[in-house]
């Protein structure tokens, strides 16, 4: 019985001619369907079965809130109770251990300290008068449009570990990302241009690298496109100097047609599967991936708004017009990371918060707000999903006596949406009175994957992929959509 996934036409490796295209690998392997469907190739050398198209646009299981998603995500876990969750029993309790009856992992058998306040004061925003730290008053502008979930929970208090299970649903790598499943579900709304793109932060990134965009057990098609935000968005992307568009054009069509010829020909040619990905998508890139990521196209006026060419929000200023401008061109899945390398570098505050944050905070609290603002401007908040979190978040007391730094907590934190089918200026969900745990309404890593993927015309349920004997999802047997949230 072929699987939902079959039904609709996504390719699952039925037979060893579905199975050698489905290999090809590299960041490339996005047009690859696409382009060669075009040619008439799959109608030539698919002994009359054609290969569908995996990135050619698709239907949701029903009508979508959001075309794209943009997901922030804060390397490192940011405090809830230091930027969205504001707890005056830590102010009461200062001083005092953590109840004994609390049970949790010591990350790295750190110093256990004493419950600690908010560094920084909390302020109502916009009408529904959400309370938001002063970590970012400029996002505070924008309270009205968020809906912060106050009771997240995770399953891992390891960097790795927990990251991985934030974009893919599981701890284990090996899994593919959310962007992948998205790319895998809806395809693309521009074949120039990957349906997944991901910006990692200039200092490195994350713990456990290339597994948080990947694409698991599916094709290298649905795994993520790393892009700069300046200059050649990939490297090496350039065409020769000496060949003209047109005559570039003629060799890759000629290459293209000997290739397929040899693959068709042989078993196990995921290398040069890969490889004729590698140069068409290249090929199709040259002229409009540079394009997308070219600010001179923007007005001055536009670039101050997001905090370009100036410090400390030049980078992810940058990064967040970037990311305004591919999903004006159809991407469908953008992941932006503020935060890479270790520690400081991050938002892993064991040092200080008030470090810690007051720098990160201070990097991204302008761009946000732009990127919002912008948005809306556009017409385009209306149908562009923005998440914001971290892997986790953090302790509610200090890390000994008189230390200003928090550990890993998995047990309670937060994250917000804003967007496209979203209901603005609310919280959902508490923490205990310490913002300790996730209390009422805990919402978990599937619960929150279960929703992007409703808001984006998904049912999480429906969406598999057929691996091993067996019909994956990204939420597995788990997840539920958050309806509180839903406008």
């Amino acid at each position: 019985m072929l699987t939902r996934g079959q039904q609709c036409g996504y390719p699952c490796g039925l037979t060893r001619r579905e199975f050698v295209w489905e290999m090809g690998g590299g960041f490339t392997g996005v047009a690859l369907a696409s382009l060669l469907a075009g040619s008439g190739f799959f109608t030539r050398h698919a002994s009359g079965s054609v290969i569908p198209d995996p990135l050619a646009p698709k239907a949701g299981h029903f009508p979508p809130k959001a075309k794209a998603c943009i997901f922030l995500m804060m390397n490192g876990g940011p405090s809830q109770v230091d930027t969205f969750d504001y707890k005056p029993e830590l102010q009461k309790h200062a001083g005092k251990t953590l109840p004994p009856d609390k049970n949790y992992i010591n990350s790295g058998g750190r110093r256990v300290g004493f419950l600690t306040p908010n560094w920084r004061d909390f302020h109502p925003g916009g009408q529904s008068g959400l309370l938001i730290s002063d970590y970012f008053p400029r996002l505070r502008a924008h309270a009205d449009k968020l809906a912060v979930i106050r009771a997240c929970h995770a399953d891992s208090h390891a960097h790795g570990s927990a990251l991985v299970q934030m974009n893919t649903g599981m701890p284990l790598i090996g899994r593919p990302s959310l962007g992948a499943w998205v790319s895998y579900g809806l395809g693309s709304e521009n074949d120039s241009l990957p349906a997944h793109v991901v910006i990692l932060d200039k200092r490195g990134g994350p713990i456990s690298g290339q597994p948080n965009w990947s694409s698991g057990f599916m094709p290298a098609t649905y795994q993520g496109t790393l892009f700069r935000p300046a200059g050649s968005p990939v490297l090496d992307l350039a065409g020769p100097a000496h060949l003209d568009r047109g005559t570039q054009r003629n060799q890759l069509d000629l290459l293209g047609e000997l290739n397929a010829l040899h693959l068709e020909e042989r078993s196990g040619g995921s290398e040069l599967a890969a490889r004729i990905q590698t140069y068409e998508l290249a090929y199709r890139m040259q002229a409009e991936a540079p394009e997308a990521v070219d600010l001179d196209e923007e007005s001055a006026e536009m670039k101050e708004f997001y905090g370009v060419g100036k410090s400390p929000t030049d980078e992810f200023g940058r990064n967040c017009l970037v990311a305004r401008r591919l999903v004006e061109r159809g991407v469908r899945f953008v992941q932006l990371y503020s935060g890479g390398g270790h520690l400081e570098e991050t938002w892993d505050a064991h040092e200080s918060i008030e470090k810690n944050h007051g720098q990160h905070g201070a990097e991204i609290d302008q761009p946000i707000a732009a990127l919002l603002g912008d948005l809306e401007q556009r017409g385009l908040l209306d149908e562009t999903l923005v998440v914001w979190g971290g892997e986790f978040g953090r302790m509610p007391f200090s890390e000994g006596k008189g230390a200003p730094g928090r550990n890993h907590n998995p047990y309670g934190f937060s994250m917000w949406m804003a967007g496209a089918g979203v209901k603005g200026g609310i919280s959902y969900g508490e923490t205990d009175e310490f913002g300790f745990e996730a209390a009422v309404d805990p919402v978990h890593v599937h619960d929150i994957h279960a929703t992007i993927l409703h808001l984006m015309g998904m049912d999480h349920e429906l969406l598999t992929y057929f691996h091993q004997g067996r019909k994956e999802s990204l939420t597995d047997v788990h997840g539920k959509v958050i309806d509180g949230i839903l406008s």
